[in-house]
């Protein structure tokens, strides 16, 4: 059973109103930094970004690129009553499919403090851009694959997460999830290292100018590579594997991520998804990070994890069951 982090630092709670209403908050404000031993701005520290802003703009929000903070108060009151596991079913299979009652979640109670209405910024309109022609063939193909084969015929045919071996969302890019919220970044002479809470991986990103990997050469997280911009990290990462596909982005993704101190408690994240096979235009998400008292969990998936055989043991007996019944 994995260990979960359920608790949110008091302290981040506590600067989601003030950082709203600094200059740093602001388009074009001057950006917040100290220094490293190195002469580069100093991003060491736990951020979370635990949101309950969406990553696409809903659709009764359209047109709508900010909350007023009455609106922003409203959606979140509104948007934890609907996220609250403790709420049972009458139906039993959705009762079940419930999964962890509230205690185990750690999905926020804030929208960013910028008070967007979603975390996609480019394109305007707040949502991922159309697929190409290509993009949608590869989506059907998909599809078919998985009517093809069931959902429990082994192993291999759950997804990812259940196999404890990536996570799509925690990064890169990194978005928020249902927990374990958290990133710690650590900084030294040429790298950059972070460390991903949600099934323990480790990012480590050069930063002394070398050239990325061949493009024969795959990996689950991608290969990084950043520079500094002023005051603002920037890693390019490419090579990604399309087994660890985000959202079905293609062997030729380029991800674009940039990392910005913008007040004392404040890391501006930004991303860029560009894979013109997939998607017909680039688009752009921005999560404010923010600082945070709390630790890194380890995310233990493997131990005592019955949840795989129990899956598979019962997929045998449904199709024993079916047997029986011809």
């Amino acid at each position: 059973m994995e260990i979960l982090r359920f608790s949110i630092a008091v302290a981040v709670v506590a600067v989601l109103p003030a950082f709203a209403q600094t200059p740093a908050a602001k388009a074009g404000s001057k950006a917040w930094t100290t220094k490293t031993i190195d002469g580069v701005p100093d991003l060491q520290g736990i951020w979370t970004n635990v949101t309950v802003t969406p990553l696409e703009r809903p659709r009764d929000l359209d047109g709508k690129p900010f909350f007023t903070p009455e609106e922003a108060r409203a959606y979140e009151n509104r948007t934890v009553d609907q996220n609250n596991a403790d709420k049972r079913s009458a139906n039993p299979e959705q009762d079940v499919g419930t999964a962890y009652n509230a205690f185990w979640y750690d999905r926020g109670t804030r929208v960013v403090p910028t008070l967007r209405t979603s975390l996609i910024v480019d394109p305007a309109d707040g949502h991922i851009p159309a697929l190409t022609s290509e993009g949608q063939k590869r989506q059907a193909e998909r599809l078919a694959q998985r009517r093809l084969s069931g959902p429990a015929d082994g192993p291999e045919s759950r997804s990812l997460a259940e196999r404890c071996l990536v996570w799509p969302t925690a990064g890169p890019p990194m978005l928020p999830s249902f927990y374990n919220n958290n990133y710690q970044i650590v900084q030294g002479p040429g790298y950059v290292a972070i460390m991903i809470e949600m099934v323990h991986d480790v990012r480590v990103i050069p930063t002394d100018n070398r050239p990325h990997l061949p493009s024969n050469v795959r990996l689950w997280l991608g290969d990084p590579r950043g520079h500094w911009e002023g005051d603002t990290l920037v890693v390019e990462t490419t090579n990604f594997s399309t087994k660890n596909s985000f959202r079905g982005t293609s062997e030729n993704l380029k991800l674009t991520e940039k990392f910005t101190r913008t007040a004392a408690g404040v890391l501006m994240y930004q991303f860029t998804i560009d894979d013109p096979t997939i998607f017909t235009k680039p688009w752009t998400g921005e999560v404010p990070m923010l600082k945070t008292t709390d630790q890194i969990y380890e995310y233990a998936c493997h131990e005592g994890n019955y949840a795989m055989v129990d899956m598979l043991a019962g997929a045998r007996l449904e199709e024993k069951k079916a047997e029986s019944k011809k």
